[in-house]
């Protein structure tokens, strides 16, 4: 009996091992945030499920909200409606000689956020947290994304068909830049480049975001 309990806590022991090593690590929110960056260019041969917008649109359910009024909805666009968004979007904004996205890239995947009430300061305190929560969503499952402001707010109400006046847009998608973050100084020059075909993005060191006290 004890040579048998012995072995059944040997073979335990063994299947817990063995799932330990198949469980993959979790990523950090630091290196989330590292990857999560604005892509303006996509995999063409990549397609976006309707389960992962859905898995992206879910953590909104879980996220804070300004008076817990919840007044954000979300309209997911696939493949099949993507040519309905694409002329009303604009984006690279501070890079309009490249005439972004290229011809090939654009996304091809869209979240559409609108909300119940007009705009006010809640809504857009809302809009920031469900902005963020949803691509670091999407970064976790290994795809990518950008807030879209630049776009035609009738043209796409109307293009969806949408009773509430959308307010933001998220392309999803497998991002196709190569992108770095550079670190400077208060003051300095915020707009983003591009040199030999890597995206830079500025961003303001620590020790320059912190008020003397």
């Amino acid at each position: 009996m004890a040579d048998d309990y012995l072995g059944k806590k040997m073979e335990e022991y063994r299947q817990r091992t063995a799932a330990g090593a198949m469980r993959k690590p979790q990523p950090t929110l630091g290196a989330l945030l590292l990857k999560n960056r604005s892509h303006r260019a996509y995999d063409p041969n990549y397609a976006v499920r309707e389960d992962q917008l859905r898995r992206i649109i879910g953590v909104c359910t879980r996220i804070p909200s300004a008076r817990n009024a919840q007044v954000l909805r979300f309209r997911p666009v696939l493949a099949d409606e993507a040519d309905k968004v694409q002329p009303h979007i604009r984006l690279g904004g501070a890079l309009p000689e490249l005439h972004l996205p290229t011809p090939g890239t654009e996304p091809r995947a869209f979240i559409v956020v609108c909300a119940t009430v007009p705009e006010d300061r809640y809504v857009s305190i809302d809009l920031g947290i469900a902005a963020q929560s949803m691509l670091l969503q999407a970064t976790e499952i290994g795809l990518n994304g950008i807030c879209i402001g630049a776009f035609d707010r009738d043209s796409v109400r109307h293009a969806l068909r949408l009773e509430l006046e959308p307010l933001l847009i998220i392309a999803i998608g497998r991002g196709g830049d190569t992108i770095r973050l550079v670190e400077v100084a208060a003051g300095e020059k915020l707009a983003y480049y591009r040199e030999d075909g890597t995206h830079y993005v500025p961003k303001i060191r620590l020790n320059d975001l912190l008020l003397e006290p």
